[in-house]
Formats: structure tokens, sequence, C-alpha cells
């Protein structure tokens, strides 16, 4: 079931319904999928990274992991006098 889930360009949500919560988690990590829901069908929230997989997007958004996305990072060298060569 894994594998057939798996054999898509696709990957941006996937759902795994079960009683066995260790079952469901273990199944959720292996889906490539960038959203897992787990006997839920909303799974969007503000506070959790968003976006997907393969051809489903690239980065994220949302949560403190996509603030990432919304930065530019920058390196400044400077000599200044006094200080260790």
């Amino acid at each position: 079931m894994i594998e057939e889930a798996n054999n898509t360009i696709f990957g941006l949500a996937a759902y795994v319904m079960s009683s066995d919560t260790v079952h469901a988690v273990s199944v959720a990590k292996r889906l490539e999928a960038g959203v897992v829901g787990i006997n839920k069908g909303v799974i969007s929230d503000p506070a959790a990274p968003f976006g997907g997989m393969k051809q489903s997007g690239l980065g994220r958004e949302g949560g403190y992991v996509g603030i990432g996305e919304f930065t530019e990072t920058q390196y400044i060298g400077l000599d200044w006098p006094g200080s260790p060569a």
C-alpha cells in the first residue's frame, strides 16, 4: 500500500485512518507527502509548516520552519581595528 501510494509524481497531502496510532504514525512516516493527516480530514494549521514533496512543491510556508523561505541571509566580514588577525 505504501509503495502504491508513493507511486506518483505528486506529494502534497496524504491521509491515514487507523485505530492503532503507533501503526498509523509508522505508515505516515513512510508516505512521501508534505503533510499527512491521521484520523482527521482537515490537516491545515497556521502554526504548522505547509508544503509538498516531489512535483507538489519545494520549501514550506507557515510555522517556524516556513519563515526561512522569506528571509535572506547576509554575511558581513569586517576587519575591525584591534581585533585579532
